[in-house]
């Protein structure tokens, strides 16, 4: 679920298909529901392997902390956006890299 408490598209369309086999239990459905839910999990899994969701999430973190920086200072010389900019930079680049130590599961 998202931080919305709603069910992601995937997560719908499994429940669907829960729903759909659990109401006919016909070895389609079964079927069915073994193919979506495999999807998903292969899904989460090469998320989790590549952290490429995390990844996104920090970027977009670096962007949106450079952005508050320059609205805060909006006289700032370029020689201190281009500090700053390094520096949130380096932040993103050293979370990314600490992606690489943490435990897929």
């Amino acid at each position: 679920m998202n931080s919305g408490g709603e069910m992601s598209s995937a997560q719908l369309l499994q429940q669907m298909a829960l729903l759909q086999w659990l109401s006919s239990q016909t070895d389609e459905d079964r079927s069915l529901l073994t193919a979506v839910t495999g999807v998903q999990v292969a899904r989460e899994l090469l998320n989790r392997f590549t952290g490429q969701k995390q990844v996104d999430a920090y970027k977009t973190e670096c962007i949106l902390s450079i952005a508050e920086f320059i609205r805060q200072n909006p006289r700032a010389s370029q020689d201190q956006i281009n500090a700053e900019v390094k520096k949130r930079v380096l932040v993103f680049a050293a979370r990314v890299k600490a992606l690489e130590t943490k435990p897929i599961l």
